[in-house]
């Protein structure tokens, strides 16, 4: 690719960590890193030492250019007792300290680059969250942060799903955030604030001087997610439709509301249908539980009908399973973003998700379905629904799905984020 004209932007990219593997926000890093080494700009990109090995594998020309904050016996302890704590109290404890701890270093580091190779903007893209305090100030050098995304609470009728005591540490932990926030400024000082959507926005401490510019944070890799190769005519014989759902088997996923919408869709349609859960975690057993309980598990695996768990799958294997899919379901009820949505879309597979959160900044009727969350009965009933209509509609499962590729292609894809994001570089330097 061309080098960026314009004005020249030599740019550290400042993140808690750089990982694929990781996956969520910690892989928007590293697909950041590779848009700018793609376009030649100068770039660096300081993270934790938990990434060397991969980032030594997947950027081994460019080692020069990535600087691995040290891993403390401080931050291993509190990794360690994070793991025993809701995903939300983690968020909120153990984990902000982390990052407190990973960008002291880091702040010392950005200095000696500007001072040492010129850089004029530094990037934080991660963490994302639009209350967590950032230490990126006084550089000397103009600092953009985002896109961020968050200020999530469950829908008001599902709230019950959330421990008590977890919602009042939330509510505690934003709270004192406006203290945090004066006292680590960065994002009160920095020059750009990028948001992904206005309830973002919303969340920003009200003392933020900086322009603000709203941006979806996810990208796609439009070469790691191939489209399906959707047929010219529905099948001349009835065929099982199959349904997926790819993601961490957590309780805010709400995948068992997903098992009672599937039965439910099941024992109404025509024809057959299958459900592939795709992903692990904490819930696994208790969701393999509930699909045997609903009869809904298969004896054999290559059996067409029912569900089949297929745990923890490769990058590769997710969008293997996405291209043979007829939709992706995603009943999530605390989800900022949705990477996982854009993936389908770029798989040219149709999308049922709760209208609640990130999903809705990507999706439409023109490539999916956003079912209203009102409770736990209306949600199971409006995925239900969805997934009948589909499997009843070969013509509106293709359209959908080839709708989705569209929109990805011109809209989402990370060399298209790279050129908007080098825009927005250049507009803060001009300024």
């Amino acid at each position: 690719m061309k080098p960026v004209s314009g004005v020249l932007p030599k740019v550290a990219l400042v993140a808690s960590h750089a990982s694929l593997q990781m996956g969520g926000e910690a892989s928007l890093a590293v697909h950041h890193f590779r848009g700018l080494l793609a376009r030649q700009v100068p770039v660096y990109l300081l993270c934790h030492a938990r990434a060397r090995q991969e980032l030594q594998q997947l950027f081994p020309e460019a080692q020069h250019r990535i600087l691995y904050a040290p891993d403390s016996w401080l931050q291993r302890l509190l990794w360690r007792l994070g793991q025993r704590l809701p995903l939300r109290v983690q968020a909120a404890s153990t984990a902000v300290v982390m990052q407190w701890l990973t960008q002291r270093w880091q702040v010392q580091q950005v200095k000696a680059l500007v001072q040492a190779q010129q850089i004029n903007l530094v990037h934080q893209p991660m963490p994302v969250s639009p209350r967590e305090p950032s230490c990126l100030t006084g550089l000397g050098v103009p600092v953009v942060l985002g896109p961020m995304n968050g200020n999530m609470d469950y829908p008001p009728g599902l709230a019950h799903r959330e421990p008590a005591w977890v919602r009042a540490w939330v509510v505690c932990g934003r709270q004192l955030s406006a203290l945090a926030n004066r006292w680590c400024a960065g994002k009160l000082r920095a020059d750009l604030l990028l948001v992904a959507n206005a309830r973002t926005r919303n969340a920003l401490p009200p003392q933020a001087r900086g322009r603000v510019v709203e941006m979806v944070e996810n990208g796609v890799d439009l070469g790691q997610w191939p489209p399906r190769a959707w047929p010219a005519v529905a099948p001349g014989q009835p065929v099982a439709v199959r349904f997926c759902f790819v993601g961490r088997l957590v309780a805010w996923k709400a995948v068992d509301l997903l098992l009672r919408a599937f039965a439910l869709a099941r024992s109404q349609s025509d024809c057959p249908m299958q459900l592939d859960i795709v992903g692990s975690g904490p819930q696994a057993l208790r969701l393999r539980q509930l699909a045997s309980d609903l009869c809904l598990t298969t004896a054999q695996p290559q059996a067409p009908l029912g569900v089949i768990f297929h745990g923890w799958q490769s990058q590769a294997g997710c969008a293997q399973i996405l291209t043979t899919s007829d939709a992706l379901v995603l009943p999530s009820l605390l989800e900022c973003g949705g990477a996982v949505v854009l993936e389908a879309m770029a798989s040219a597979v149709p999308v049922i998700a709760a209208h609640w959160g990130g999903p809705a900044d990507y999706l439409d009727a023109s490539c999916g379905m956003l079912v209203p969350v009102t409770n736990e009965a209306t949600l199971i009933a409006g995925l239900a629904d969805a997934m009948l209509r589909l499997a009843g509609d070969f013509d509106l499962r293709r359209s959908l799905g080839q709708a989705g590729r569209c929109k990805v292609e011109a809209e989402h894809a990370w060399h298209i984020k790279t050129e908007r994001m080098l825009g927005l570089y250049q507009s803060v330097l001009k300024s």
